[in-house]
């Protein structure tokens, strides 16, 4: 009967969350173990679709791991005109006053994607043009229960601008120059006006473009450095509106191409020495500093004649030997060196030295 007792005991006492009869710690109240709230939700208009971005939660609301995240659903109101947001609290399960417009699950997101971290959503559904949404995020673990509402975040369904005009490319060595025009109107054909912004798309051979301005821009020109030279780039440029309301991202201009090309030339090989001998004149030189150097070509001249290139070495060597040589001509010699470009570049000459061939 004693032991009846306790065990009765202590059935009350986990029954009310008392501590003790092989409980550790004090009592957790039941809304400290719901999911914690999605983090960071921000949106933006890309043409005519809302796009969302927040992170999922990975602990509770007490800090403990959330292994069970089972859905996160995305939560739309349509607020007129200035009037102040709704508050958003949870309901059964849902955010009152507002509709539910995704339900992602972890383990099968599409048509959420991830990207870094993050995850990113595009709302397309029942959007007018010129209307204010509201969002929040909620999280919901495998025992059905619902965290709290993320922070609100509100955006006007404002028109896309329109492509960039006129974009033009020169390539240098290692480079493209990028030039470009703004975009006349916005897609529902009214001026464009206001703060405009740009971001410049690359993509290597026939890869998919991506933007490499990590931010947009405000000019209409940018040059792409560190690039590798013979290499094919296509290039694009969206139109960025920033306003108030909204950030709102147009359309791609049309991709043009452009290869970089290498057109810095070597530096020269330096002290330049000619060694007579029967028959021959050996060469010596001090190696160009440059580190692509592919060969050095070696330039003679008659007398007063022209310089002539009669033989290469390659730049493993600093040395040559030119055995077409007739007893008593005196000879001008110089060396320049050539890089491994697809079109070599070659360097000024080396200090020119004469000799009599003996």
């Amino acid at each position: 009967m004693r032991r009846l007792a306790a065990a009765a005991l202590c059935l009350l006492a986990a029954a009310s969350l008392a501590p003790g009869c092989g409980r550790k710690g004090p009592p957790v109240a039941p809304e400290r173990r719901l999911p914690a709230a999605p983090a960071g939700l921000a949106a933006l208009v890309e043409q005519e679709r809302v796009v969302l971005r927040w992170t999922n939660p990975t602990t509770r609301m007490d800090g403990t791991p959330l292994r069970d995240l089972a859905e996160v659903t995305v939560h739309r109101r349509e607020e007129p005109g200035e009037a102040p947001v709704r508050p958003a609290m949870v309901v059964d399960g849902g955010v009152a006053g507002y509709e539910a417009v995704a339900r992602i699950a972890p383990s099968a997101p599409d048509p959420a994607v991830g990207e870094g971290g993050r995850v990113r959503w595009e709302d397309r559904r029942g959007l007018t043009v010129g209307r204010r949404y509201v969002y929040v995020v909620t999280a919901r673990d495998g025992l059905g229960r619902t965290g709290p509402p993320s922070e609100r975040v509100v955006v006007t369904l404002l028109a896309a601008p329109g492509a960039p005009g006129g974009l033009a490319v020169r390539p240098g060595d290692g480079r493209v120059t990028l030039t470009w025009a703004p975009p006349a109107r916005f897609a529902d054909g009214t001026p464009a006006a206001g703060e405009l912004r740009y971001v410049v798309l690359r993509a290597a051979g026939e890869g998919a473009l991506g933007p490499v301005t990590p931010e947009p821009i405000a000019a209409t020109s940018f040059t792409d450095a560190g690039l590798d030279n013979d290499v094919a780039y296509r290039y694009a440029v969206r139109a960025v509106r920033v306003d108030p309301r909204a950030t709102v991202i147009g359309e791609a201009s049309a991709p043009v191409s452009a290869t970089p090309v290498d057109t810095t030339p070597p530096a020269p090989p330096r002290d330049l020495v000619a060694v007579p001998a029967e028959g021959s004149i050996t060469l010596a030189w001090r190696a160009s500093p440059s580190g692509d150097v592919a060969v050095y070509a070696i330039h003679r001249a008659e007398g007063s004649g022209d310089f002539l290139r009669v033989g290469t070495a390659l730049a493993t060597s600093s040395a040559y030997t030119d055995r077409e040589v007739r007893l008593g001509v005196t000879y001008h010699y110089a060396v320049t060196a050539l890089d491994r470009a697809r079109r070599p570049n070659e360097s000024a000459r080396s200090n020119v030295v004469s000799v009599t061939a003996r």
